[in-house]
């Protein structure tokens, strides 16, 4: 307990009366009676009876505060010196001091006049008026100071009464003077360390890293400036302790008197109360400084992490973009290389990340406060670095084995087109004797031994092999070239049957028929180079030149000719324009008609088959009459590719473009799927295993279940957004780029609003139709602050910095605030779904669309910032795209209004 805070305050202190004290009509000189009772004299003053009452009360009020409580207790001796005087003189002062004095009396010494007279009418007045001064305490008349000794020892007495005791007034009047000051400057300093340690307790933690610094750095200060302050007043009082002292220490025969004893308690005293004080406060401000550097220390490495955080999210999107697997042996190597590029690239985030994992461990073995903030972002960094190493290592393996693929193809491919071109150079006339049979028959057999090291003879093995990697379009890729070895060696089966009948016996003569210019024997290498990675039908590789090419058409050796230039539209494409455009286009159009046959197939081996009498019985009951849950509004996509006419568009490229544009409102057909997918999913999880699905798949002969196909309209729609980037890279600067650029953003603006439908079907507990709020514009998740007017406390605790994790979904009429969560479904994946938790209606808001501090942040406000939502983006990209919406959606609003 402070015992200057708690001691009760005096009503008067010497600097008040100052001058009634410098008067010295009574002073309190510190001599004691016998029994330790304090003295106060009252020397001779000529015009005692004119001080007024006030200071009279004042000056005695004060004198009899002095000494403690314990001598106070005794009962005060009161000399009254009148030897000069008349006894008018002394009974004005027994009158005034009896009515006055506010101490308790032990006895009234008083010194008589000194003349006869006087001292006669001193005796006598005393006698008639001794009951009017109303004094309970003997009054002692004393004829000399030699009488007075009798009473007290000379010890204790001034010069003046005819004792020993030195006083000085002026010097005693300095002494409580100092003593007083020094005393409140004592309190005064308790009372500042007690209001600076409440405001250090009450203060409110920063959240940067420069408020924090700035907080720091005014605390320091304003404490240096309290530590001097104590110092200056410890000087002050040891300087007035060593006044007090000084008589002693001048002369080793003095002795102080009792009230200067006292005097040297109190101020001895006052010094312990500083040094409790200091130390207390020292102790405080260690534990208050220790909580700010590290609040510092965790501003600084919330910041780092923010840094590095958004470093390794770019990096793992940089990696996560890296779906494409190649479609060709020249892309699969520059994939490799773009993939060592950014495994580079990640090197120096990656460090930075387990340094400051490093970092933040280290905070924890010193025992940080915020423990429990620092080691979840320790684990996340680690994590994340995990995850990109593995992930890497998982995209080399994958590209290593698209790699191994791709050559195997291609040099199937290769062979088939070296074969081809051996069969086309075999002249008709030549093959017409023995011995041109015979050779014919012998540059065969040496091609055919080659086959063995191209040929993928075992298609089980195959996609065994590369399962991993086969996507529908590299199976479809792989199946046409298999097709194709396979129609190479029936040609070439075919040839050698008819060679061999050339070869035994000569047939009826045959006109020979010259080949055409194009395709003479004497052409370059009997290999024909294609860039790696083309696709075209099988007839298309097979009869690829404007060539007149003897094929063998029966068993009997015939030969007729079959011209392979019948696609002459598609060679002059491919003459004016790049191989890649056309392998693009026609790779579209292929993979078009698969998709189509595939989208029948469902319908007619699953959908019509729920309408089958006879296979009713095979239905689940939690199947009945839900085939449009099922299979949502596939039909509706059927029929609209099923009436496309897109292979016009070989012609002519730019049409395909035109064709996007045209059937931009019909594609949105596929927004519609996608959101039935979940309940579709949700069905087939609980169906998927019954007998009907497993009836209907025999009879298809479908490798794959019904599931695999239910994905192909959200693989397609993502299909078309490849191909046209791909035609978007092959015709660059040329005319139809911007019909290409904007067929590319109308399909993307359709995924985007697949995606966000997709997002919008989780909401759960929004007890209001999402139908009636508009367009869904925008989805997305944001760290969250909030900071409400009502209510609004002082945040204590770190952890209520923290902020809300929420996935906004911004509409023209109102922004939702729900909170993502994931859950388990029964095959053991994660299924998201977003719980309501707010709602901001977009004709009452407003935004700030800069937050200092954070070029991520921006504010979205309510009702005159009475609610005010601090939101936090990824990138400084997305937090534009947001607010360049939701200004369109105010704009659009005052527009409205106007």
């Amino acid at each position: 307990t402070d015992e200057i805070m708690q001691q009760e305050i005096r009503p008067l202190v010497a600097v008040d009366i100052i001058e009634q004290l410098h008067r010295q009509f009574a002073i309190l000189s510190g001599g004691r009676g016998k029994d330790g009772a304090p003295i106060i004299t009252f020397p001779e003053f000529a015009g005692f009876s004119d001080i007024p009452d006030e200071d009279f009360l004042n000056v005695v009020t004060y004198l009899t505060s002095i000494p403690s409580l314990e001598a106070a207790s005794i009962g005060f001796i009161i000399i009254i010196d009148r030897r000069r005087d008349k006894w008018s003189a002394v009974k004005a002062s027994l009158t005034r001091i009896a009515g006055a004095f506010p101490g308790n009396l032990q006895l009234v010494l008083v010194l008589r006049p000194s003349r006869f007279i006087q001292r006669a009418i001193a005796d006598i007045g005393i006698k008639l008026y001794r009951d009017d001064f109303k004094m309970k305490v003997p009054i002692i008349m004393l004829n000399s100071v030699s009488d007075l000794h009798g009473y007290i020892d000379k010890s204790q007495l001034t010069r003046e009464l005819g004792g020993t005791l030195e006083y000085g007034h002026s010097q005693w009047i300095h002494h409580r003077t100092a003593i007083e000051n020094f005393a409140m400057t004592v309190k005064t300093i308790a009372q500042m360390l007690q209001t600076f340690g409440t405001d250090l307790a009450e203060t409110e933690l920063p959240n940067d890293v420069q408020c924090t610094e700035e907080l720091l750095s005014t605390h320091t200060d304003h404490h240096n400036k309290l530590k001097d302050e104590l110092k200056l007043a410890v000087k002050q009082g040891a300087t007035l302790l060593t006044c007090i002292r000084e008589p002693v220490t001048r002369s080793a025969n003095s002795k102080l008197s009792p009230d200067e004893l006292e005097n040297v308690a109190t101020v001895e005293r006052l010094l312990a109360q500083l040094d409790e004080t200091e130390k207390a406060f020292d102790q405080f401000w260690t534990k208050h400084h220790l909580k700010l550097e590290q609040c510092l220390q965790l501003r600084h490495f919330e910041h780092d992490f923010r840094e590095v955080k958004l470093a390794l999210d770019n990096l793992m999107e940089a990696q996560a973009g890296f779906a494409d697997i190649g479609d060709s042996v020249t892309r699969v190597e520059h994939l490799l290389r773009e993939q060592k590029q950014l495994e580079e690239k990640g090197q120096e985030p990656l460090e930075k990340a387990q340094s400051l994992a490093l970092h933040g461990e280290q905070l924890i073995q010193n025992n940080h406060y915020a423990v429990d903030s620092i080691r979840p972002k320790c684990v996340e960094l680690r994590r994340i670095c995990d995850d990109f190493t593995n992930e890497t290592k998982k995209k080399y393996d994958i590209l290593g084995k698209s790699l191994e693929l791709h050559k195997q193809l291609d040099k199937a491919s290769q062979w088939c087109e070296a074969g081809i071109y051996l069969l086309a150079s075999q002249a008709v006339d030549k093959c017409q004797s023995q011995e041109g049979a015979e050779t014919a028959l012998v540059e065969i057999e040496k091609f055919l031994v080659t086959a063995k090291e191209h040929q993928l003879s075992n298609p089980k093995e195959f996609y065994n092999q590369f399962d991993m990697i086969l996507t529908s379009e590299i199976k479809v890729n792989a199946q046409r070239i298999l097709q194709k070895l396979e129609d190479v060696q029936e040609m070439f089966d075919k040839r050698q049957v008819s060679l061999k009948k050339l070869a035994a016996k000569q047939t009826r003569p045959v006109q020979p028929v010259a080949p055409h210019p194009e395709s003479s024997p004497k052409r370059a290498s009997p290999k024909v180079t294609r860039p790696a990675g083309v696709v075209l039908s099988t007839s298309h590789h097979l009869q690829q030149h404007k060539e007149q090419v003897m094929l063998p058409n029966g068993d009997d050796g015939d030969w007729h000719p079959h011209w392979a230039g019948q696609g002459s539209s598609r060679q002059n494409i491919a003459d004016g324009r790049s191989f890649s455009l056309v392998h693009i286009i026609n790779e579209l159009i292929e993979t078009e008609r698969v998709y189509v046959e595939e989208l029948q197939s469902i319908i007619e081996g699953y959908a019509s088959e729920m309408d089958n009498p006879s296979l009713v019985h095979l239905i689940p009951s939690a199947l009945q009459n839900k085939k449009e849950i099922l299979f949502g509004n596939l039909p509706e996509i059927y029929d609209f590719h099923n009436r496309q006419e897109i292979e016009h568009c070989i012609e002519n490229p730019e049409l395909l473009a035109r064709c996007f544009l045209k059937r931009k409102e019909d594609l949105q057909i596929y927004e519609k799927y996608c959101q039935n997918k979940p309940r579709s999913e949700a069905l087939w999880r609980q169906c998927g295993d019954s007998i009907f699905f497993q009836e209907c798949q025999r009879k298809l002969d479908h490798k794959l279940s019904l599931d695999a196909y239910l994905l192909k309209p959200v693989q397609r729609i993502t299909k078309y957004q490849l191909l046209l980037k791909e035609m978007l890279k092959c015709s660059k600067n040329s005319e139809g780029t911007a019909e290409l650029e904007e067929a590319l953003a109308t399909v993307l603006d359709i995924i985007k609003s697949v995606n966000d439908s997709m997002h919008q079907v989780a909401i759960t507990g929004y007890e209001g139709d999402v139908g009636e709020l508009g367009k869904l514009l925008m989805q997305g998740s944001f760290n969250v602050w909030t900071d409400h007017k009502k209510g609004h406390n002082k945040v204590k605790d770190l952890a209520r910095f923290k902020p809300m994790q929420r996935h906004l979904f911004l509409y023209t009429k109102m922004l939702l605030f729900c909170k993502k969560r994931e859950e388990n479904t029964d095959s053991h994946e994660k299924s998201a779904s977003y719980s309501f938790k707010n709602s901001l209606k977009m004709s009452t808001v407003g935004i700030t669309e800069n937050v200092k501090g954070d070029n991520k942040k921006f504010e979205i406000w309510y009702n005159g910032r009475e609610e005010v939502y601090i939101i936090q983006a990824s990138s400084v990209e997305l937090k534009n795209t947001w607010i360049s919406e939701i200004r369109k959606v105010l704009t659009g609003q005052l527009e409205a209004c106007r």
